[in-house]
């Protein structure tokens, strides 16, 4: 039987995971799942699954958990060292799907003991992206991602060489504010960033696509698996989501690949590389589709992109910094204590105050370089916000 955890479990991507892992349950053990604080669906996910151990990210939250499970002979657990211990139990393979920063540590700690570690937490390649894939070469560990774009990518170069590639597109829904202006942007609420015409998220990552912060984190993504240079990498806007990503080669040639807008599909692949298993998800029918759209994005409307790829030109600690400052500009938005449009403002505030710190072009970058950066960047965007 494989061994599996993971990690985000009662977050969007998890419970898709899950949902996999139910149609085929004799095929693994669950080792470790974790969550925050969506207790009741955390315990109940791991009772049915039969898992060894269940960790909550929120230590108060540790008697519920507990009481939750009482009986069932499964382990509960609470707090930050209990997530790297958990990474530390034997697994042939980890879902990394924890959103955000704290997603980096646990998945350093599974690469160090060799588990193939399915990457569906961007942030880490963002943040620390030659880090991870040089723990990973040391370990002889394997991150397969999990992004529907990379997976698509990954999935495109199958049987090519890299240095055959010429460009990859990338594609982005342009989520619910796709046509609106840049006044409207400015008034735009949290319910309205919430509702995602194509893809069933969670909370931050809908808003993010609604902003193109996810878009942009994921060009920088792109460049660090793939070790591709930033001029490689182009956005296209796709509203309808069918065509997740394009791989173009040095011959002119353009692979695509196409699917439902479901990340059952890419979790899937992860999950049972290096095969093709049957998979519970809309097969698409080209002609009741009848026709693709696609759209330049617009840099000014949505300056995300146009962030990402200064981050990708400095390099260093600038992914840190740009991605702490979006998530704290983030957690401002949501808490409603800044507007739709503040948050690229923010980030961009905080990306040129700390600009002269940021590349470290002959330093040598360090995992707690990475975390004082993270927490600098966090602490200059609260007091930006504070004197606004």
């Amino acid at each position: 039987m494989k061994r599996i955890s993971i990690f985000g479990a009662t977050g969007s991507i998890g419970q898709s995971t899950i949902d996999l892992i139910k149609r085929d349950q004799g095929s693994y053990n669950v080792v470790a799942l974790t969550g925050g604080a969506n207790i009741a669906q955390l315990a109940q996910d791991a009772r049915d699954l039969s898992a060894d151990i269940a960790i909550t990210a929120y230590d108060d939250r540790l008697p519920e958990l507990r009481d939750a499970l009482s009986g069932t002979g499964i382990e509960a657990a609470a707090g930050q060292a209990a997530l790297i211990e958990a990474a530390a139990r034997p697994a042939d393979w980890i879902m990394s799907a924890i959103v955000g920063a704290a997603g980096l540590a646990p998945g350093f700690e599974a690469l160090k003991h060799g588990t193939c570690l399915a990457l569906a937490n961007k942030e880490s390649l963002v943040t620390a992206g030659p880090l991870l894939l040089a723990e990973a070469a040391k370990h002889n560990a394997r991150i397969l991602p999990v992004d529907s774009e990379h997976s698509a990518v990954f999935q495109g170069l199958v049987g090519e060489q890299i240095s055959e590639v010429e460009r990859v597109i990338i594609t982005a829904s342009g989520g619910p504010f796709r046509t609106w202006s840049t006044e409207q942007l400015k008034g735009a609420t949290l319910a309205q960033a919430c509702k995602h015409p194509s893809w069933d998220m969670g909370q931050r990552i809908t808003i993010d696509s609604a902003s193109m912060f996810n878009k942009a984190l994921e060009i920088i993504e792109t460049k660090e698996y793939f070790g591709l240079s930033p001029d490689q990498i182009e956005v296209i806007v796709h509203p309808g989501s069918y065509i997740h990503a394009l791989v173009g080669f040095k011959d002119g040639a353009l692979m695509a690949h196409m699917g439902a807008p479901d990340m059952r599909h890419a979790i899937g692949y992860a999950l049972h590389w290096p095969e093709r298993r049957d998979l519970p998800v809309e097969r698409l029918d080209l002609a009741k589709l009848g026709s693709l759209q696609f759209e330049a994005p617009d840099e000014f409307r949505f300056p995300a992109l146009r962030l990402a790829r200064d981050v990708m030109q400095t390099g260093g600690l600038a992914g840190a910094v740009f991605n702490a400052a979006k998530e704290t500009a983030l957690d401002l938005f949501i808490a409603g204590r800044i507007g739709f449009t503040d948050m690229a403002e923010l980030v961009e505030q905080v990306l040129a105050q700390m600009s002269l710190d940021l590349s470290h072009q002959d330093v040598q970058i360090s995992l707690d370089m990475v975390y004082e950066a993270d927490a600098e960047a966090r602490a200059r965007v609260l007091s930006l916000q504070a004197r606004a």
